[in-house]
């Protein structure tokens, strides 16, 4: 098995949208006001083709298997951006690949000078919660910036 992450390509689109809504699909978070009905789900090149925001495919044997990004969510400090879109498609879960992924987008937000990362996600992905747990994220008592995604419930944040 060879994995690898790179930097999201135009190509990457479809199979990356089908893997968002097929895992919140997968775990009953489908719900409206996530990502799952956002237009942006489906032109993710795109969307972080933006001034400090970057995306990471992760991918196996050249098959798109996820990924995250970092994103300037509008209204966050500015010294904050957003985890957003950590996806990975069943196969490619159990093999370090979303620990490697976080560790990137850590990364990469503070080269680009963010001293904190913010997350937005749902109690359904109860093992989303206990990587991020175990990355330092500490959960908050609401949600900060306007990410338009109101049917996240849980909302956290880690200093880098």
């Amino acid at each position: 098995m060879n994995i690898a992450i790179r930097t999201i390509q135009p190509a990457d689109n479809e199979a990356l949208a089908k893997i968002v809504r097929d895992t919140l699909a997968e775990f009953g978070a489908n719900h409206p006001g996530t990502v799952y009905y956002d237009e942006t789900t489906d032109a993710l090149y795109e969307l972080f083709q933006k001034e400090g925001a970057g995306y990471f495919v992760a991918t196996i044997d050249d098959k798109v298997a996820g990924g995250a990004g970092i994103y300037p969510t509008d209204d966050l400090p500015a010294d904050t951006c957003e985890l957003v879109k950590m996806y990975l498609l069943p196969e490619a879960r159990g093999y370090g690949i979303g620990k490697t992924l976080i560790e990137k987008n850590l990364s990469f937000a503070k080269e680009n000078g963010y001293r904190q990362v913010y997350l937005e996600t749902m109690p359904e992905l109860k093992k989303a919660l206990n990587v991020y747990a175990k990355f330092g994220f500490e959960y908050l008592n609401g949600p900060m910036g306007n990410s338009g995604h109101t049917g996240c419930s849980l909302w956290m944040i880690r200093k880098i």
